[in-house]
């Protein structure tokens, strides 16, 4: 008799499955952000427009994935969607940029772990030797710390998806207690006022600086409203990237694939609310927030000092917690996306066989874990001022992964006839918003500044390209094998 080879199993409820996504969704950056990007580009109005508009564009690309999912029930996602619609070459163009999505995202919130300490307790993690990268002084506690965290949760990923998806539940479920608490504390608190949220559209933070200090003469951006909103909008797929995590997952499922639209629909909008409260709050319960940001030599933590003017010690510790709960569940759930693709990818011949192999204890992608282990370990190492270069990394890749996959819904449509014309509608304004975020992250428009690329995250693009090709023309006779082994589809009403 021939024997059972190991597999993914089927452990994820609907609860574990939305947990991945809103854990993913929310990271470090709707903690730090208000005051590195969001209050100075957009300001509070700014911000929360594209927030709401960047929530409701995920949620019609959602349907998509819906769509998808059921047809090609395994881990993958948009790999496997492409792959079947498009050929294996548009298939590794899609994988190969998802990774860049989901792998960037594990060493973004690891470098947030110093500045949580560095704002609760202070410099106590600041010894050992130290240098700059890109004005950032990066301390060797600071890395231990990081590489100690990475390296555990890691471990945790690979000793079992159920294991896994109960410790991402908890972190969940704390972070946005913690968030709506702090929510509560906003609306009833006096010292947070409308007074304080201006300017609304954000400020000319470059003009400012060279000003020597903030003022009302900067309160509108030299390229107006227009510009505010685009300049957070652009971002949104990265604000979002996380929803698109539980295509990855599809192989664990063990309830109907039925519920995974509502499952991606609760998950982004609990991800716009938890944005839209930190920048708020940020910018109304401190009325000299643009001198905070202007004067700051690194990156100002609004929303802690937010924080603790609402609630004294008790708001820093309550922010601790948050931000706490939103770095250890990115890292866990995109662990997971990660290794799921890699191995979906490993076992088509797109990348090497180890990595598609199952723990036959576990039934986890061990290798391919620590793969993800070993490259989110840079991250302690480069330090928090690279983090800008990862969010464009994970931007640009997370939105080539909602191209392809509305692309391929709208193939699958016309060819199998059975999703109805608002789906087909939903499909191609996808895929044209799709576009859209690609073009503005990657092309500079004149008259809208701070929203495409820097030159850095043009130099790492360029650098995953050729890594693509290199990795392409090496894997390509096996590419051209294909997966013998590939299982049926699963139906449509369970995954079990």
């Amino acid at each position: 008799m021939e024997q059972k080879k190991p597999a993914l199993r089927k452990q994820l409820s609907p609860l574990s499955v939305w947990a991945l996504a809103f854990g993913c969704v929310i990271g470090w950056g709707s903690f730090i952000n208000p005051g590195k990007k969001f209050l100075p580009n957009s300001g509070v109005a700014g911000t929360a427009i594209a927030m709401v508009l960047g929530a409701l564009t995920m949620i019609i690309i959602a349907f998509s994935y819906a769509y998808m999912v059921p047809k090609h029930p395994k881990a993958g996602g948009e790999f496997t969607f492409t792959k079947a619609c498009f050929g294996k070459q548009a298939a590794f163009v899609c994988g190969w940029f998802l990774v860049a999505a989901y792998l960037t995202n594990v060493p973004m919130n690891s470098t947030a772990i110093g500045l949580i300490v560095d704002g609760i307790f202070g410099s106590v993690l600041k010894w050992g030797f130290h240098y700059s990268i890109a004005g950032f002084e990066v301390w060797l506690g600071e890395i231990v710390v990081a590489s100690a965290i990475l390296l555990l949760f890691g471990i945790l990923n690979i000793f079992g998806v159920k294991k896994a998806a109960f410790v991402q539940t908890v972190l969940t479920v704390l972070l946005i207690v913690s968030v709506l608490t702090l929510f509560i504390t906003g609306l009833v608190s006096s010292r947070a006022t409308l007074d304080n949220m201006s300017p609304v559209w954000g400020f000319d933070k470059q003009a400012a600086i060279q000003a020597g200090g903030y003022s009302s003469e900067h309160a509108v951006r030299d390229s107006g409203i227009a510009s505010s909103i685009l300049a957070t909008f652009a971002i949104a797929p990265w604000a979002f990237v996380g929803f698109d995590t539980i295509p990855q997952a599809a192989e664990e499922f063990k309830f109907s694939y039925k519920k995974i639209i509502f499952i991606m629909i609760i998950a982004i909008a609990f991800g716009c609310f938890v944005y839209i409260t930190n920048n708020t709050i940020a910018a109304a319960a401190l009325e000299n927030w643009p001198d905070l940001i202007v004067d700051a030599e690194g990156t100002p933590w609004l929303l802690l000092a937010a924080a603790e003017r609402l609630l004294g010690v008790s708001g820093k510790i309550l922010v601790g917690v948050a931000v706490s709960c939103a770095v250890l569940s990115g890292i866990m759930g995109f662990y997971l996306a990660s290794s799921r693709l890699m191995y979906s990818m490993s076992k088509d011949g797109y990348l090497p066989k180890m990595f598609g192999k199952i723990d036959e204890k576990y039934g986890t992608p061990k290798n391919a874990i620590i793969f993800c282990i070993i490259i989110s370990l840079s991250g302690p190492v480069l330090g928090r001022e690279a983090l800008g270069w990862f969010v464009d990394m994970s931007a640009i890749g997370a939105s080539i992964g909602f191209l392809f996959t509305s692309l391929s819904t709208c193939v699958t449509l016309k060819r199998e006839k059975d999703g109805g014309k608002f789906l087909m509608v939903f499909a191609v304004l996808g895929a044209i918003f799709s576009i859209a975020f690609i073009i503005l992250q990657l092309v500079p428009i004149p008259g809208l500044s701070g929203v495409h690329f820097c030159w850095q995250s043009y130099l790492m693009l360029g650098i995953w390209v050729a890594l693509g090709i290199v990795f392409y023309i090496k894997q390509r006779k096996n590419i051209a094998l294909g997966n013998l082994d590939e299982a049926p589809a699963q139906t449509e009403e369970t995954a079990e």
